[in-house]
């Protein structure tokens, strides 16, 4: 079989998907269970891969879908407590009065709010937050929307609690036979899950700090009155000011702390630092901007149903302090988790564990339920049950919406992660073939060569589009981009950072988050015209990451465990 068939067949899968997806815009719930059966299909008579293999690669994905799904429950539990308990609202009552330039407001509520919720939930819910809350304020509806779909970006990477590289990286890598080659090379897994960790913040830190302003820009030149890039620039210090409070303190969370923090810890620093800031008028231009008559507004602005703000983001009233505590809570319970030794080695103790599943060499899997972020994010929702005197029934509620967010993410996971795994597992076959992941690398660093980091965010980005999500995204194409390194001899880490960064950047386009949005406020059937808007921001996000790659292996020639240079 020659390399160009071999690549073809290995790229089927992705390629159905997208086909599925997009060509045929097939519901991800239908599209992905015929994806999972194709990669199997191949597997087994292209790689010619034994069926216990194929099958115990399927369970392994599923032990790490229940993983993800823990986290994913409890970052969405914790959200949907504060909305029944008042959190949210006063969280929004908080911001209330700090100025009535719109572009402050889009910077503070949109952007750094934002992230925070993406930090702490991620999966959509920034955008499903942000854009009914921004209604409220006196926003359009759809640039609340487009607005709200370009916080999707520099904080996703580390979304609900870091699950982007927590378990969309790790899962997405051959862990097994990556430890054998850093361990021979003196290194460890740790060090390189660190180091790549590190790659992901400094190079989102990097990009991430003109998003602020790009958001400012692109909402006044489509939704003011003067249609004026020029209104937008106006207010670039202060948004450069907002942007740099952000992305110092999230860089640094990555380097030092881990991927669980950094978008929580950047928005609640930089919301300590520049709402301050806004109310003293620091670095405002003497202007103030706002959005035209709402008499004036067109049609395609205005949402089809009044947005009910109370029933999306809460009630009952509670002090802001009050409502901002859980959040607080999670994060010092987090650290504590990872840097304290006896309480790490006591979370750690339980295990549900499988190794070598149904006797294939290297196919292992483990949980953790406590260390997870799932089990501390369960724990703060105790917690916070008693602290803001929930009832029963409203601490029901808030179990039963999460539950039903969690069934909707949780079929789609059930086909992508097993699929993903098999491709990864394939390389021990009949045929003596490379694994699916080698065979697609080797012919695209035979076809592109050395300017291929250029497009590696791009690749990220497109798995995100088709997929609706960075973790998604991360679990298929990783050990694509690993390989497409290895070929190429450049560093693996970087190279596997570059796709976790471009894959957040794809969040800013994907459909699924699209329609979350719109749906908050009425819009939906108009996913269209957001697009069109927020893929100039997307663009400019894959292409400087992209420069930044080529420059961070050819111009500063860094270097992982794995000898990559």
């Amino acid at each position: 079989m020659n390399s160009s068939l071999l690549a073809f067949l290995a790229f089927l899968p992705l390629l159905l998907a997208g086909v599925l997806l997009i060509g045929f815009r097939l519901p991800a719930k239908l599209a992905m269970p015929i994806v999972f059966f194709a990669a199997a299909l191949i597997a087994l008579f292209a790689w010619d891969m034994t069926f216990t293999r194929v099958l115990a690669s399927t369970l392994q994905g599923l032990m790490l879908t229940v993983a993800i799904l823990w986290i994913i429950f409890g970052a969405i539990l914790l959200l949907k407590t504060l909305k029944h308990s008042g959190g949210i609202t006063a969280i929004r009552n908080g911001f209330s009065g700090i100025s009535p330039d719109r572009r402050v407001q889009a910077i503070i509520v949109a952007w750094l709010f934002g992230c925070f919720i993406e930090g702490a939930s991620g999966f959509g819910t920034p955008a499903a937050v942000a854009a009914p809350l921004m209604v409220a304020l006196g926003f359009p509806a759809l640039a609340a929307v487009v607005v709200g779909m370009m916080i999707q970006s520099t904080p996703v990477s580390f979304g609900a609690v870091g699950t982007p590289i927590v378990v969309g990286v790790s899962g997405g890598l051959d862990k097994t036979g990556i430890t054998e080659q850093l361990v021979a090379n003196g290194s460890s897994w740790e060090s390189y899950f660190h180091l790549i960790t590190s790659e992901v913040a400094i190079t989102h830190g990097i990009v991430g700090v003109f998003m602020p302003l790009i958001l400012v820009v692109i909402m006044v030149r489509f939704f003011g009155a003067n249609r004026s890039w020029k209104e937008g620039l106006d207010i670039a210090p202060f948004a450069l000011f907002a942007g740099v409070c952000f992305v110092v303190p999230y860089m640094l969370a990555g380097v030092l702390l881990g991927p669980e923090f950094p978008s929580m810890i950047g928005a609640m620093v930089g919301l300590a630092i520049v709402v301050p800031a806004a109310r003293k008028g620091f670095l405002l231009p003497r202007t103030t901007w706002d959005f035209p008559d709402a008499k004036s507004w067109p049609d395609e602005w205005i949402g089809k149903l009044e947005v009910d703000v109370d029933r999306i983001l809460g009630r009952t009233p509670i002090s802001t302090f009050m409502g901002w505590l859980p959040y607080v809570l999670l994060a010092v319970l987090l650290v504590i988790s990872r840097v304290v030794a006896p309480v790490k080695e006591a979370l750690t103790a339980i295990a549900i564990s499988w190794n070598d599943i149904l006797g294939e060499v290297g196919i292992s899997s483990s949980i953790q339920p406590l260390y997870l972020p799932g089990g501390i994010l369960l724990m703060v929702v105790l917690i916070t049950a008693v602290m803001h005197r929930m009832q029963a029934r409203e601490l029901g509620a808030a179990f039963s919406e999460s539950t039903r967010t969690l069934l909707g993410a949780g079929f789609v996971l059930i086909f992508t992660i097993p699929m993903v795994r098999i491709l990864i597992n394939s390389g021990v076959n009949g045929a003596d073939l490379v694994s699916m992941p080698v065979a697609m690398a080797q012919f695209v660093a035979d076809s592109v060569g050395g300017v291929y980091p250029l497009f590696a965010p791009t690749v990220g980005a497109l798995g995100a589009f088709i997929a609706g999500s960075n973790t998604v995204s991360n679990l298929m194409l990783s050990d694509f981009q690993f390989n497409v390194a290895s070929q190429l001899g450049l560093s693996t880490a970087m190279m596997v950072a570059l796709q976790a960064v471009g894959a957040a950047a794809g969040n800013m386009i994907a459909i699924h988050n699209v329609v979350a949005a719109s749906a908050t406020v009425g819009l939906l059937g108009r996913e269209g015209i957001t697009l069109r808007k927020t893929i100039l921001p997307t663009i400019y996000y894959v292409l400087f990451a992209g420069i930044i790659g080529l420059i961070a292996f050819y111009g500063l020639g860094i270097v992982d465990g794995l000898g990559g240079a």
